[in-house]
C-alpha cells in the first residue's frame, strides 16, 4: 500500500516584506494615520545612524513611548510636504552610505580579524579531540606515545588526548590505584568516570571507541612462568561484596554466565571481599559447571580487571556497577521478539532471559556439598511429614501421578519482612497483609486439587513456609493445623533449626554482623530457596507442587525460575497470557496487575 500523501495546510499567515516593530520614537504613534514608506524608513535610518536606537545604549537611553514634547518624537505633517522633500543640511542616501561605509570597515576590521582566529583555533581544537595523532604529525611533535602499552600505569599530560594501544584501542589508566583488584566501590567511580553516568546507546557489545588496559601476555617475549596455565583469551568475573542481597547476586551471576557463555569467555566469581564467607563455603566452583572455551587457563593479572565498558578483554562486574550493564538494552537485546514467527508478546518475550537464567542455575551456581547436605535433610524431614498423612505423596520432578487420582504434595510459601515493601502500595499498609499469603495458600491447593478427603472434600494445604520474621511466620502458621506447616524453624535437627532466620532481614543491620552468623544466615537463605523452588532437585527428590510470593522479593522471582517455565507458568498462549488454572507460581504482590507478571533482575 503506497504511503499516502502528507496532510498540507495553507499558509494561514500571508507573508510581509516589512518587519513588524514595537512602538517606539521611530512608530507611527504622533502621525495621525500617517504611515512611512519603505524608501522613507530607510532615509530615517541612515539620517540617525550616529545614534541607533538599535544599539543597545540607545534602547536604555530611549523611552519606550516617548512625549510629543521631545526632539525624538517626529515631526507631523511630513507627508503634507512632498515626497521629494530634502530639509537644509541634509544628504541623499547615496552619499550617506558611501561616506559611513568606509568608516564602519575600518572601525571594526579588529572585530572581524579576532573573530577569524577565533575561529581557526576552535578548528583546531576540534581536530585535535577528533586526530590527535594527525595533528602531532602535521605540527612534528613527539612525546614518546608510541611506547605508552608497555606501561600498565600510563596516563597522558593534563589536556592531552589519551593513549592509544595497538588496534586503535584506548588505553585506561590505573595510576592513582595502587592496589588490585579494586573494590566494588572503585569500580563503579571508574564506571562513573568513563560514562558520566549514563551509558551510551550503542548495541549491547558494540562500542564506538574501544577502551581497555594494556595485557601483560600480549607484551613481546612474553612467556607463562613455569608451572602455570596461560591466561585465559577472554573473562567475564563476578564481584561479591555483599552489599546487595544474597538472591540479587545469584539473579546477577546467572546473566554474567549467560553472557560468558555467548561470547566465549572463561566465567569466574570472586569473593575477596565477599562478607558471607567463601564462595566454596556455599557453592561450588563455577567451572566445575562451566569451564569455558579454555578449561584450566588462568585468571588475569587483578590489574586487568575493567568494570566499564563491557567490550573490555577481562571484563568484571559486581552489583554496584550491574546499573551499566542489566539496563533496559539488555532485556531488548535478549528478549524474543518473534515465536512461530508471530510477533511475540507479553511472558513470550522473556521466555530467552528465562530459560538463559534456569542453565544457570542447573550448571554454573551449584550448592556445594555442605549445602547440599542441609537441603537434602530438610527435604527428607517434609517428606516424613508428608508419608505420616498420604499413603502416596507423588509430587516430584517431571513425575505425574500414576493413576487419576490427585497429586498430593505441597505449597510453599515466602514472606518477606525487614526492609522489603511491596511493589503495589497501599496506603497505611507497610506490608502485604497475611491474608494474601493464606488465600493464596489455599486458593492454588483447591485450584491444583492436591488432596481430597475420603469424602471427596477439600481439606486443608500442606504448607512448607520460608520467612526472614519469625512473628510473620508464626502469624502464617496459626491460620492451619500445626501438623501441616513445616519450617526450617521446627525441624528436629538442630543443624537446620539454627539454620531459620531470628529476625527480620535489614540489608544494612546485617553488614554488621559478625562473620559466623553471615555465614549461618547465608547457608539458611540457600536451604529456605531450594525447597520453596525445587532448584537443584534431583528426579528422586520432592519438590513444590505450587509457590506463593510477593515479587518485589528476588526470592520470588528466582523462585520461578526454580520451578521451571512451565510448572512456574502453566499454559501461555500466543499473546502471552498465562492460564490461570495450570500456573503453579502465584504473586500476592501485583497480582497481574503489571504485563508482563515475571521479569528478570536486572539492575540493582
Amino acid at each position: 500500500m503506497p504511503r499516502p500523501t502528507p496532510l498540507s495546510a495553507p499558509n494561514a499567515y500571508p507573508r510581509y516584506d516589512t518587519q513588524l516593530t514595537p512602538r517606539t520614537p521611530h512608530s507611527r504613534a504622533g502621525r495621525a494615520e500617517e504611515a512611512y514608506s519603505a524608501v522613507e524608513l530607510e532615509q530615517i535610518d541612515l539620517d540617525n545612524d550616529d545614534d541607533d536606537y538599535g544599539s543597545a545604549v540607545q534602547q536604555q537611553h530611549e523611552p519606550l513611548l516617548s512625549s510629543s514634547a521631545s526632539n525624538s518624537f517626529p515631526e507631523t505633517g511630513y507627508r503634507s510636504r512632498g515626497d521629494n522633500y530634502r530639509g537644509e543640511g541634509t544628504t541623499t542616501r547615496k552619499e550617506k552610505r558611501l561616506g559611513l561605509t568606509a568608516e564602519k570597515i575600518m572601525s571594526r576590521l579588529p572585530l572581524a580579524l579576532y573573530s577569524s582566529v577565533a575561529a581557526v583555533l576552535l578548528v583546531l581544537v576540534f581536530f585535535s579531540l577528533r586526530e590527535p595523532e594527525a595533528l602531532k604529525k602535521y605540527v612534528g611533535a613527539t612525546d614518546g606515545s608510541d611506547d605508552v602499552s608497555n606501561s600498565t600505569a600510563a596516563t597522558p599530560a593534563a589536556g592531552a588526548p589519551p593513549p592509544h594501544a595497538a588496534g586503535g584501542i584506548t588505553l585506561i589508566s590505573y595510576e592513582n590505584y595502587t592496589t588490585f583488584p579494586l573494590d566494588p566501590i572503585q569500580y563503579r567511580g571508574e564506571c562513573i568516570k568513563l560514562n558520566s553516568g549514563l551509558m551510551a546507546p550503542h548495541r549491547y557489545w558494540q562500542e564506538h571507541t574501544p577502551r581497555d588496559v594494556p595485557h601483560v601476555d600480549e607484551q613481546p617475549g612474553y612467556v607463562p612462568p613455569p608451572g602455570e596455565a596461560p591466561i585465559c583469551k577472554r573473562t567475564i568475573t563476578y564481584q561479591l561484596d555483599g552489599w546487595a542481597g544474597l538472591m540479587v547476586d545469584l539473579a546477577l551471576i546467572a546473566q554474567a554466565a549467560a553472557l560468558a557463555r555467548e561470547v566465549n569467555a572463561t566465567f569466574f566469581v570472586m569473593d575477596e571481599f565477599w562478607n558471607r564467607g567463601n564462595w566454596s563455603d556455599h557453592f561450588q566452583d563455577v567451572q566445575i559447571g562451566q569451564p569455558g572455551p579454555e578449561p584450566g587457563c588462568s585468571a588475569p593479572p587483578p590489574e586487568e580487571y575493567v568494570a566499564c565498558p563491557r567490550t573490555a578483554r577481562h571484563w568484571i562486574i559486581n552489583s554496584r556497577t550491574s546499573r551499566y550493564h542489566f539496563t533496559h538494552g539488555f532485556s531488548e537485546e535478549y528478549e524474543d521478539p518473534y515465536v512461530l514467527n508471530l510477533f511475540a508478546h507479553n511472558l513470550n518475550r522473556l521466555k530467552p532471559l528465562f530459560n538463559t537464567a534456569w542453565q544457570s542455575f542447573e550448571t554454573v551456581i551449584r550448592p556445594s556439598a555442605r549445602s547440599a547436605e542441609l537441603i537434602q535433610w530438610a527435604r527428607e524431614e517434609l517428606l516424613e511429614k508428608l508419608t505420616a498423612h498420604y499413603q502416596n505423596p507423588r509430587s516430584f520432578k517431571g513425575v505425574q501421578p500414576e493413576d487419576d487420582g490427585p497429586e498430593m504434595g505441597y505449597i510453599s510459601v515466602h514472606i518477606r519482612r525487614g526492609d522489603r515493601s511491596p511493589d503495589w502500595k497501599v496506603y497505611g499498609q507497610q506490608y502485604i497483609p497475611m491474608s494474601e499469603f493464606v488465600d493464596g495458600a489455599v486458593e492454588s491447593w483447591t485450584r491444583l486439587g492436591l488432596e481430597l478427603s475420603r469424602e471427596d472434600k477439600l481439606v486443608q494445604p500442606f504448607v512448607y513456609i520460608a520467612s526472614d520474621s519469625p512473628a510473620a511466620e508464626k502469624e502464617f502458621s496459626n491460620s492451619f493445623s500445626p501438623d501441616r506447616v513445616f519450617s526450617l524453624s521446627g525441624s528436629k535437627r538442630e543443624e537446620l533449626r539454627l539454620l531459620a532466620s531470628p529476625e527480620e532481614y535489614f540489608q544494612d543491620i546485617f553488614m554488621t554482623l559478625p562473620d559466623p552468623i553471615r555465614v549461618q544466615a547465608t547457608r539458611g537463605m540457600v536451604v529456605d530457596f531450594a525447597v520453596l523452588s525445587g532448584a537443584w532437585a534431583k528426579e528422586s527428590d520432592l519438590i513444590p507442587d505450587g509457590t506463593i510470593c510477593a515479587v518485589s522479593s528476588v526470592v520470588c522471582k528466582l523462585s520461578a525460575v526454580g520451578l521451571g517455565w512451565k510448572r512456574a507458568f502453566g499454559n501461555v498462549d500466543e499473546m502471552g497470557e498465562i492460564e490461570k488454572e495450570t500456573r503453579r507460581w502465584v504473586d500476592v504482590d501485583l497480582k497481574g496487575r503489571v504485563v508482563p507478571v515475571w521479569e528478570p533482575l536486572q539492575t540493582y
